[in-house]
């Protein structure tokens, strides 16, 4: 067997928390409230054992929960994958109904930072030739 068929070791909650920024108090959450595609294997003490596989699902976990996914959605994917083949299509449009809504909030950030950019620009200039004072002064 060469390296790169040799299994992968299983990785402690405490590895799995570092590799994928979430806490251990995170993780478990994700356990319960079945966010995980398979179940966490144990040893025979009881401690968690993640596989490459767990930790490749939950750094996509991440990035949808970042880019603003919600908690029943994230739940809805999970359970799609674990149904296995035959509903790729309801993964599909689960998966482009979010794209949409992040295509629609990068374009609303978008919109935000012009007005801020344009504010700067205005700040800057004033202050550059000196003429700052009573910019949205209040008092005046």
């Amino acid at each position: 067997m060469t390296t790169a068929e040799a299994p992968e070791e299983p990785l402690g909650i405490g590895e799995v928390a570092e590799r994928t920024g979430l806490s251990v108090h995170a993780l478990r959450f994700y356990e319960r409230e079945g966010l995980l595609v398979g179940p966490v294997r144990r040893t025979t003490g009881g401690r968690r054992r993640y596989s490459g596989f767990d930790v490749d699902w939950l750094l996509i976990c991440v990035k949808l929960r970042e880019s603003g996914m919600p908690l029943a959605d994230l739940k809805r994917f999970a359970d799609l994958v674990r149904q296995g083949p035959g509903n790729e299509a309801e993964r599909l449009q689960l998966l482009d109904a979010h794209r949409q809504r992040v295509d629609t909030q990068i374009e609303a950030l978008e919109e935000c930072r012009s007005v801020i950019a344009w504010k700067v620009g205005v700040y800057a200039e004033h202050l550059a030739r000196g003429e700052a004072g009573g910019l949205w002064d209040p008092t005046a």
